[in-house]
């Protein structure tokens, strides 16, 4: 070979080196709050360095709403990371019919829980993809869901507290146990971890606690190629689904999580450096104030009863069709017919149809029933039908979807929690804030989706978005 042509090649390969020698931070956090309203950012007073950190250096996207119903923790999770809706990722609710088994959103018949269930790939995914395999990907949770969907497929580990077992625990689709360092931070930490941790601040604590000691011992941002860990608070839904909004046991978990988030920014300034991540922290869903809150304040609520509204509906459908249990099942607003049993008795499957939304509709707290087959024969307002369209996949969905009248929610007069699942804008507004690596301080009322979040972040990083990605990257302006 000559001098020149060697000459030739090195220059070629120095060239290709330096196209491929792409900026990007050393570690991308994704937090989610899990049930956590957009207007708590204003409503709480918060203390220095953690949401007030945030929304004072950081970039927020105010006008971020679901696209989709239903409402639900497994849904909002697969979303943010996918950058897409339960149309394309699949998970569309946190139990739904899978093979003809109702299941959860991350049961896998294998190995007891894995991200399998997810049609797509995620940030972490991509970001491993984008690496060649380097940059290493964690999830941590309280819940199993909330760990397993945001890490995706190719994460190297997902941990989540098992109230059982009084630890955290991950399964085999991961490895065949769980790191020493993690048993190490069961042990260090066994006392509080004995307590029943999904419905107090230490819960928030904890898993700050572990995403901290993940960053330590799986060297999270130590070094150029990108690391990701997603950290998902459980504790703010788990309480307000028995407490209800702005009661003092909630108030003292946000505030708990604020200092507990600035404690984690801390963290990250010191192991990763200040300017060397980027961050994002959001939430799954929003959540509906109860009656004991809206009623002393003469505001439209109420709640629909799914089980007895089920009960109801299959004595009038026994009643017209002689057959009994023609609704099957129910998951919050999804409604279940059974086919077979349809099929069996040679019944018509619209009139069945017709006949169980008609009885459905007959409770005051119902706005309209709808069915996902004729759902284009459907007179609905646009915004309606594209959110039913983007949150339905066949198979796994529902064969009816009941929307209830604003202001009302799915449980009894006589809960105290606050829920969610509808497409009312306490449900579906959610927080979207970034932080840190290349982000400039602002805000903007431009129109966003969750399904925005993957691609924006994707982009930043140069990386390809996720498979089925349907949301759009979102510009911030030059630092």
């Amino acid at each position: 070979m000559t001098m020149k042509r060697l000459f030739i090649i090195t220059a070629a390969l120095a060239v290709l080196t330096s196209a491929a020698a792409v900026e990007r931070p050393r570690l991308v956090v994704g937090i989610v709050v899990d049930q956590m309203r957009w207007d708590y950012l204003y409503n709480y007073q918060w203390g220095e360095g953690g949401f007030k950190r945030l929304m004072d250096e950081g970039y927020s996207f105010e006008q971020t709403l679901i696209n989709y119903v239903p409402t639900t923790t497994a849904c909002g999770h697969a979303s943010i990371f996918t950058g897409t809706t339960p149309a394309v990722h699949g998970i569309a609710g946190n139990n739904y019919w899978v093979d003809g088994d109702f299941r959860t959103s991350v049961a896998d018949t294998a190995l007891g829980v894995s991200p399998r269930n997810l049609l797509t790939t995620t940030i972490g995914d991509q970001l491993k993809l984008g690496t060649d395999m380097k940059g290493r990907v964690i999830g941590v949770a309280l819940k199993d869901r909330a760990a397993i969907l945001p890490a995706g497929h190719a994460a190297d580990g997902a941990y989540w507290y098992s109230g059982r077992n009084h630890k955290f625990v991950s399964s085999s689709y991961y490895g065949s146990k769980v790191p020493k360092w993690v048993e190490r931070f069961n042990r260090d930490n066994a006392s509080t971890l004995s307590k029943e941790l999904t419905m107090v601040p230490e819960g928030v604590t904890m898993t700050f606690a572990l995403a901290e000691a993940a960053i330590e011992n799986e060297q999270l941002g130590a070094d150029d190629v990108t690391d990701m860990l997603t950290v998902s608070i459980s504790t703010t839904d788990a309480a307000a689904h028995v407490l209800g909004t702005y009661v003092p046991r909630i108030d003292s978990i946000y505030h708990q999580l604020d200092s507990d988030l600035a404690h984690f920014f801390s963290t990250l300034d010191r192991r990763v450096g200040r300017g060397n991540y980027l961050l994002f922290l959001t939430a799954d869903h929003g959540g509906t104030h109860n009656m004991a809150y809206m009623t002393p304040r003469h505001l439209p609520t109420g709640t629909w009863d799914s089980n007895e509204a089920q009960i109801n509906a299959n004595k009038k459908l026994e009643a017209q069709f002689g057959v009994g249990y023609l609704i099957r099942a129910h998951m919050l607003f999804n409604v279940y017919l059974d086919n077979n049993l349809i099929e069996r008795h040679h019944l018509d499957r619209n009139a069945v149809a017709d006949a169980a939304m008609a009885a459905l509709s007959e409770d005051p707290a119902v706005d309209r029933v709808v069915d996902f087959k004729r759902l284009s024969s459907t007179t609905l307002p646009e915004s309606m039908r594209s959110r039913l369209e983007m949150g339905y996949y066949p198979g796994r969905s529902g064969d009816l979807f009941v929307m209830v009248k604003q202001g009302y929610y799915g449980g009894k007069p006589s809960d105290k929690g606050a829920t969610h699942g509808s497409w009312s804008m306490p449900d579906t507004h959610i927080p979207w804030l970034m932080m840190g690596w290349h982000v400039p301080h602002g805000e903007t009322t431009a129109a966003t989706t969750i399904a925005d979040i993957a691609p924006t972040v994707c982009a930043m990083l140069h990386i390809q978005m996720p498979t089925g990605c349907t949301g759009h990257a979102q510009p911030l302006p030059h630092p």
